[in-house]
């Protein structure tokens, strides 16, 4: 890939997409977000859809199977990655017929695969005692690797099926909780510790290291570790705008110092009309002005999203929030001033 970092100026999804048809997903996606298309996860399917089940079609040597409470580590795969081989399969076919139909087929315009990430992978699956891979050092490692493994050879598949530049999303929407020990264990008394951060950054490194292209780390809870973030090796970082506070202002503004890029959560998923690019634009000059950089950064640093996935979405409002967010990147490039007179 000629570019090293994920695209900026450009409207994205974060993962997640409401209903059961890759086909009318796949379509969608590629017609609204022609500057970051990705491919969707379909979680209303059930097991193996959501985004702990997707890694059991990623993970290398490490079958995953459904416990009572989530997901665990298995000894030969069962049903879980099974269904979850499958699913990611018609996925794949779904987004290459869609490429191929838009005539982009070796265009060289990037695509989107996600992946959940390193900790909250191993904060949400089982070791075969029922207790949190978390838990377990060696585990933790293990997972971390063949996770990492696993997302390298699906971006290898999807780079060859649709002729074109693939980047990572990582998704750590535990992250804070991992870092803080605020997981519930599975007795009150086994509640997994806090994770040091350096441990943490390292797992994080090795997985952003071996994908061996462009990475964005997603997280839309609040709390967000910036130091751990800006080191992990990703050329983005992406969150939600609306969780910000006046204590997070200094690890975003050394994101930008760094050169690493902004994915901003700026489309409401919740709000119905989905708002103009006005309204939508707002928190994003906001923060700018308060951290000191020029508003051209929008365009040059910036990627727009929504705040988070849509899975609880209908139909209707989640390609709205799509176009929403593909309105305020085209108003970004080319300047408009959401302070002007309306």
């Amino acid at each position: 890939m000629t570019d090293t970092r994920v695209p900026v100026g450009v409207a994205t999804g974060i993962g997640s997409w409401p209903g059961t048809d890759p086909r009318m997903a796949a379509e969608i996606v590629v017609g609204e977000l022609p500057g970051l298309p990705h491919l969707v996860e379909l979680p209303a399917r059930g097991v193996g859809a959501d985004l702990i089940g997707r890694a059991a079609a990623l993970l290398v040597d490490m079958p995953l199977d459904t416990s009572t409470t989530g997901y665990r580590l298995a000894q030969r795969p069962g049903a879980a990655t099974r269904a979850a081989r499958d699913f990611l399969a018609r996925d794949l076919d779904a987004l290459e017929e869609a490429w191929e139909l838009a005539g982009l087929r070796g265009s060289n315009r990037p695509v989107k695969v996600q992946a959940v990430g390193p900790l909250t992978l191993a904060a949400h699956t089982e070791l075969f005692g029922g207790h949190r891979v978390l838990t377990d050092r060696g585990a933790l490692r293990d997972v971390t690797e063949s996770l990492a493994e696993g997302v390298a050879n699906h971006v290898a598949e999807a780079a060859r099926r649709l002729g074109s530049p693939i980047v990572v999303q990582f998704d750590e929407p535990s992250l804070p909780a991992v870092l803080a020990g605020s997981l519930p264990g599975v007795s009150i008394l086994q509640s997994p510790p806090a994770l040091p951060e350096p441990e943490a950054l390292d797992l994080v490194q090795r997985a952003v290291g071996t994908v061996g292209v462009p990475t964005t780390i997603h997280c839309c809870a609040p709390d967000l570790p910036w130091n751990l973030l800006r080191r992990s090796g990703a050329t983005m970082i992406g969150f939600d705008v609306s969780t910000l506070r006046t204590a997070d202002l200094d690890g975003v503004g050394r994101l930008l110092d760094d050169g690493v890029d902004l994915g901003l959560g700026l489309v409401p998923t919740a709000s119905d009309p989905v708002p103009g690019w006005r309204d939508l634009a707002e928190p994003a000059t906001r923060l700018l002005d308060r951290l000191g950089f020029p508003r051209e950064y929008l365009a040059s640093r910036v990627a727009v999203t929504p705040a988070c996935g849509l899975t609880g979405a209908s139909l209707d409002r989640a390609r709205d929030v799509l176009r929403g967010a593909a309105e305020l990147t085209r108003a970004f490039a080319d300047g408009a001033d959401p302070d002007a007179r309306r």
